[in-house]
């Protein structure tokens, strides 16, 4: 039985030492709060998202970001280079409200489909290519680092073309956000299972409802974040990982639920990319209403969530298999729950949060059409189903990413 009553940025960042240790702020208005400090602050909210370059006949992906970029260079603090030349990134203003949220990203959007269109090619909110990437893989030109992250991860650079949403909620100092990311842990296979939109990678049907998220978890910095014991147990788990030589530097603390290394954020990195907005915008309200759900608990001095690494792990999995149609596995038990019936107690622990920042009915609509339409998942093997063509996965991926 769950028991959500009583639980208890991508290639932009640089090292602002939230990682490795300071404070700075992307972020839907709540009503909390930064605990530590004893100051009552609404809780603001920023998104990062990726997409792929497509050819408007093939749908297969081009390396053809530079040019997408200067002709967007109008916007340089909202769109940047990804790690491939077949990906552009959008980062959003602050926003404090999720209507101002959701205009951002439709307008981000919607400059950044134009100046695509401009260059032959069509915009993809998808985590994955869908088809295979033909050739070399192209690297951003003007980063070393990429090269020498080549140089020593090898084919896990393969991954590098996928993309995912990020989710900065804030603001929030290293201490307060290393104490929330212990109560925020537990629900992000759920957050997976509600995103869940990479069946299909180098053109066939994994298997898994989000690819993204195996494929990802092959970096060994990536996955579930430890249980932090303090802010110390947390920079020395940093500083592991860059002394084993798994990452190269803290930008490359892949894991899914991190204090970033850039903002005065926790950032929320498990979600996959999806074409909706609206699902984007329940990512946001959900992510920002945990966050204030744990502050709340953290000011009522409740105790930390007794989960399991090893279970946190097999959730992931299962969420990532599943996705929103099967069956996931509560944090706190193992025991196996109908993933709908998962994300309804998400839903109802952070209710008071998210009437608080006007965003319940929207969230509730948004999840409901979900459970009632399927996830991205469903629709794309729906899409493959009527003739087995993996162009008509593509076409929809492309419709649903321009639907303003």
């Amino acid at each position: 039985m769950i028991e959500p009553g009583n639980s208890t940025t991508s290639t932009s960042d640089t090292d602002r030492t939230g990682l490795t240790g300071a404070t700075g702020a992307p972020g839907s208005a709540g009503r909390n709060l930064r605990v530590a400090s004893g100051v009552t602050t609404p809780l603001t909210v920023g998104v990062e998202e990726e997409f792929l370059l497509v050819d408007a006949h093939t749908l297969r992906v081009v390396p053809a970001a530079p040019l997408v970029l200067a002709t967007a260079a109008g916007l340089p603090q909202q769109v940047h280079a990804e790690g491939t030349r077949y990906q552009v990134e959008l980062a959003t203003p602050v926003a404090h409200s999720a209507a101002a949220l959701r205009a951002d990203l439709a307008g981000l959007r919607r400059t950044l489909a134009a100046a695509a269109r401009a260059h032959g090619c069509r915009l993809l909110a998808a985590p994955s290519p869908v088809m295979a990437v033909e050739g070399p893989l192209h690297l951003t030109d003007d980063e070393p680092r990429q090269r020498e992250q080549h140089r020593r991860f090898g084919a896990l650079t393969d991954t590098l073309v996928s993309c995912g949403r990020h989710i900065h909620i804030g603001t929030l100092d290293v201490d307060t956000a290393v104490a929330v990311s212990n109560r925020v842990r537990p629900w992000l296979p759920t957050l997976i299972a509600l995103a869940a939109n990479s069946p299909f990678w180098g053109g066939r049907d994994t298997g898994h409802s989000s690819w993204r998220a195996m494929a990802w978890s092959g970096w060994p910095s990536a996955g579930p974040p430890p249980h932090f014991t303090s802010t110390a147990h947390f920079r020395r788990s940093v500083q592991t990982l860059l002394g084993s030589g798994a990452a190269l530097d803290t930008k490359m603390v892949y894991w899914d639920l991190r204090p970033s290394g850039n903002w005065p954020t926790l950032e929320i990195r498990a979600p996959d990319m999806s074409p909706d907005i609206d699902t984007a915008v329940l990512q946001a309200e959900l992510g920002r209403a945990l966050v204030a759900t744990a502050l709340r608990e953290l000011a009522e001095q409740r105790p930390d969530p007794p989960v399991r690494d090893d279970v946190l792990r097999l959730a992931r999995w299962r969420a990532a298999h599943d996705g929103l149609e099967g069956f996931g596995l509560d944090p706190y038990t193992g025991a196996e729950l109908p993933a709908a019936d998962l994300a309804e107690a998400l839903l109802d622990l952070v209710a008071p949060e998210l009437a608080a920042a006007g965003d319940l009915d929207h969230a509730a609509k948004t999840l409901g059409g979900l459970l009632r339409d399927g996830s991205g998942a469903a629709r794309q093997r729906a899409a493959f189903a009527r003739r087995h063509d993996l162009t008509d996965v593509l076409r929809l991926l492309v419709e649903e990413t321009e639907n303003f």
